[in-house]
């Protein structure tokens, strides 16, 4: 499956100067670490977002959201946010809500 290389562009862009973030092609798509724990990523032309339970069911009440389901089964805590709704005020407020989250956990 390819992905939206612009949009992965956006978001390299956005962590320039981020510290111990890396990203790693997989699930067709790409994805970007914090400390090795997947933050958020690109698929097809959406962007996935990796964010606790709490969190993750409140972003579901919000248009252009959806569960990840990749292979058929959901991800838990993980949703996936409608490329077209991905301006660049958007696109800041969810990679700050995926790379709050990786940054709770212990650096792999």
């Amino acid at each position: 499956m390819a992905f939206d290389e612009g949009l992965a562009e956006r978001i390299r862009d956005a962590f320039a100067d981020a510290d111990g973030v890396t990203d790693k092609r997989m699930f067709g798509g790409i994805t970007f670490m914090v400390h090795g724990n997947m933050a958020v990523g690109v698929m097809g032309d959406d962007l996935i977002v990796r964010l606790g339970a709490e969190a993750g069911e409140a972003a579901l009440t919000e248009p252009g959201t959806r569960v990840f389901d990749f292979t058929g089964r959901p991800m838990k805590n993980w949703i996936v946010v409608d490329g077209d709704r991905l301006d660049d005020e958007e696109l800041a407020r969810w990679l700050r809500a995926g790379v709050d989250f990786a940054s709770s956990l212990p650096p792999k």
